[in-house]
């Protein structure tokens, strides 16, 4: 583990020096590389192409074959715990941070791009900082139900857990609840009650706020109204947990029923409902609030200012100092009560250190053909729909969200690094073209489809590895796929899509 933080801080290191003094790095990379030497020399002084840390308009983009350690890591995630677990299960570490740092100093010292890798780091810390703080905050509150667990109880709390999503985020709710779903379906648990806890808990149901979902998050941050989600979304929010909540309950009503004749026992249930390590609310609250902290919407927060934006330290340190003292002063028997440990957030950490290093070729050629001619031509309401759908379930569906919308912002010439422009984007007040619909297909493509996948939003994988440690036997990446998400979630996306988007 002490190898695996020793690379993570190098990393990091790397990345901060580069942002905290972009001209000191930028002359270190010079000095170091004499390929890059001699481009400067025959251009006066200036790297053809390069990234100029004080010009952030100039940029020297990756090549194709860049997104090769991206698509790997995607193989091996997908096929490690099927084929080679031993090896994956003590590897993976290394394995998602080598090929990080390989993509990273490509950038910094073959392309001389400081600027992409840190708004990566910078992404990757506001994500890991709000997952981690809710994650461990919530492990500290233990919640039994003592009731039989009927396809109507069941449905009612995945239900409950969608609406609590949009108060607490997706990671909040499903680290609360996953565990009295699995005691409340106890001696009948199945995977496809994880699965559908996933869609419901994890991803369609933080749907409404900023609060709710990672993508959703970075969109406020940019611009995008707190209230404009709820106001936009909850149509289709409706409209697919209603259909999830259908094909639960029947599925939960044939396959649960077939499993409880197995059990013979009879048991007695008092109905009643037990909160322990309450005064975690409190912090889950610290975080709340913390989430509004951004120097780019309250003048006076502090920051770090690079290439013009400003990045918030004081949130992300409040986030970290929660999960902190919420686990140092958490009641023991609700933290025994949950069998409450760090791997799940350890392996979502790794993982996306991973994916958030690895995947920003594959953004980069994305965007740039979205911001061309060509691809500004096919920048539609369908197209944003299923292009940010699609990329989500196979990529993390935060920084996904932010490359399409850039992209959209951009075929209508505005910039998504301008909040003033952001709302203006939001608000359908920038031009003839309907960009409300726009906004809403990437924010609701992005929440929706990143439950395709276990990659395709961090609750996922956390849910997935707190029912493998409770001995619930997952699917693969694959079978996850293939059994559930295709046959059942597809669907409901393309009649979303059908409903309201097909047509604008």
């Amino acid at each position: 583990m002490k190898k695996y933080l020793i690379s993570l801080s190098i990393l990091f290191g790397i990345l901060f020096f580069g942002m905290v003094n972009p001209a000191d790095s930028y002359a270190f990379l010079a000095e170091n590389t004499p390929e890059l030497i001699a481009q400067a020399d025959a251009s006066e002084g200036h790297i053809d192409g390069a990234v100029d840390p004080i010009d952030a308009e100039v940029h020297h983009y990756a090549p194709a074959w860049l997104v090769i350690p991206f698509v790997t890591l995607l193989l091996m995630i997908a096929t490690g715990p099927l084929f080679y677990e031993h090896f994956w299960h003590h590897n993976y570490p290394k394995v998602a941070v080598g090929f990080s740092i390989l993509v990273v100093l490509y950038y910094l010292f073959v392309l001389g791009n400081v600027h992409a890798p840190v708004h990566a780091l910078a992404e990757y810390i506001q994500f890991i900082a709000l997952l981690a703080s809710l994650y461990v905050a919530s492990g500290g509150i233990l919640i039994e139900i003592d009731k039989k667990a009927t396809p109507l109880a069941n449905v009612s709390l995945l239900l409950i857990g969608a609406v609590v999503s949009n108060l607490i985020g997706t990671t909040g709710a499903s680290m609360l609840l996953i565990r009295p779903f699995i005691r409340l379906n106890k001696g009948n648990i199945q995977a496809y009650h994880i699965v559908f806890f996933i869609l419901m808990v994890s991803n369609v149901g933080g749907s409404l706020t900023p609060i709710g979902d990672p993508p959703l998050f970075l969109g406020f941050l940019k611009g995008v109204p707190f209230f404009w989600t709820i106001e936009h979304n909850w149509p289709a929010w409706a409209m697919a947990l209603i259909l999830l909540a259908i094909g639960f309950y029947f599925l939960d009503r044939k396959l649960g029923k077939a499993n409880e004749d197995e059990y013979t026992e009879e048991i007695t249930y008092t109905n009643k409902f037990t909160l322990i390590g309450a005064k975690n609310f409190g912090w889950l609250l610290i975080i709340i609030c913390a989430v509004f902290l951004d120097p780019n919407v309250i003048e006076g927060v502090p920051a770090i200012v690079y290439d013009g934006q400003k990045f918030s330290y004081l949130r992300e340190v409040i986030m970290l100092s929660v999960a902190f003292f919420s686990y140092k002063f958490a009641d023991q028997r609700a933290i025994k009560g949950n069998e409450f440990n760090f791997e799940p957030i350890r392996e979502v950490a790794f993982i996306f250190v991973g994916i958030f290093g690895t995947m920003m070729p594959a953004l980069e050629l994305v965007g740039n053909f979205a911001k061309s001619p060509e691809g500004a031509e096919m920048i539609t309401v369908n197209t944003l729909y299923w292009g940010t759908g699609t990329l989500s379930a196979v990529l993390d569906n935060a920084p996904t969200y932010l490359n399409f919308l850039a992209a959209a912002m951009a075929s209508e010439g505005a910039n998504i690094n301008s909040i003033a422009e952001v709302r203006e984007f939001a608000d359908n007040s920038m031009n003839d073209t309907d960009t409300t619909f726009q906004l809403a297909a990437i924010a609701i493509a992005s929440v929706f489809f990143g439950a395709m996948t276990y990659i395709g939003n961090g609750p996922n994988f956390m849910v997935k590895s707190i029912a493998e440690q409770s001995g619930i036997k997952m699917p693969s990446f694959f079978g996850y796929l293939i059994r559930f998400t295709i046959p059942i979630l597809l669907p409901i996306l393309f009649l979303v899509w059908l409903a309201f988007f097909a047509f604008v």
